[in-house]
């Protein structure tokens, strides 16, 4: 297993999808979309742009989705990255480069801004537990061994993904980046305060 694998997890994300694989492929081995059950043509759109696609019949959500392409990367390396083209691609080197010398066993893309103040909250509160950054973000490199080793359940990733690393004794830095700016509405992320009910316990009980 060698080089380095990007997982775009997707759903109802043409238009946009193709863009954002063309521009992740220039810096990565492998691009390996996660189509999460779309009913429009993400999952072609991204094939011609050249990822490699697996399909899931039903919307399972984002944990489902980037555990799966944990589990079927082939890069000794992975990335996470949103389909949308909110993320800069142009760090992903940043982002991996403290794994190559071995600084680090996971790098996250800090936002200087989070959109969403139940985010941040649940940020704050896992903060309590150890120093997890901006745990929320889906712009990350790992080890794809330890990335499989994760135990990730929850309504999102916001506080226990960067918690699960820290219980393997894994090392986390963060590098800054700015978003691109996209169209996209910001709903209220009612799944915030389900992701409540699944931090609370892992902070209580592991760690």
């Amino acid at each position: 297993m060698n080089g380095v694998t990007a997982i775009i997890p997707a759903f109802n994300e043409a238009g946009r999808i193709g863009r954002t694989v063309r521009a992740v492929a220039a810096y990565v081995d492998e691009v390996l979309v996660i189509d999460d059950g779309s009913q429009d043509d993400t999952a072609t759109q991204a094939e011609v742009a050249g990822a490699r696609v697996l399909r899931q019949t039903t919307n399972q959500g984002y944990i489902s989705a980037i555990k799966r392409g944990f589990q079927e990367a082939q890069g000794s390396i992975v990335v996470t990255i949103d389909a949308d083209g909110e993320f800069p691609a142009e760090k992903i080197p940043e982002l991996i480069q403290p794994i190559l010398e071995g600084r680090a066993d996971m790098v996250q893309g800090h936002r200087q801004f989070t959109p969403r103040p139940s985010e941040k909250f649940l940020t704050a509160l896992a903060n309590l537990k150890a120093p997890v950054g901006d745990s929320g973000t889906g712009f990350r490199a790992l080890r794809t061994d330890l990335a499989q080793k994760l135990e990730l359940n929850g309504a999102c990733i916001c506080g226990i993904f960067s918690l699960e690393v820290l219980a393997r004794e894994g090392k986390i830095l963060e590098i800054p980046i700015e978003l691109n700016h996209i169209n996209k509405p910001r709903r209220i992320a009612w799944y915030h305060i389900r992701q409540l009910f699944y931090l609370l316990p892992w902070l209580f009980r592991r760690y």
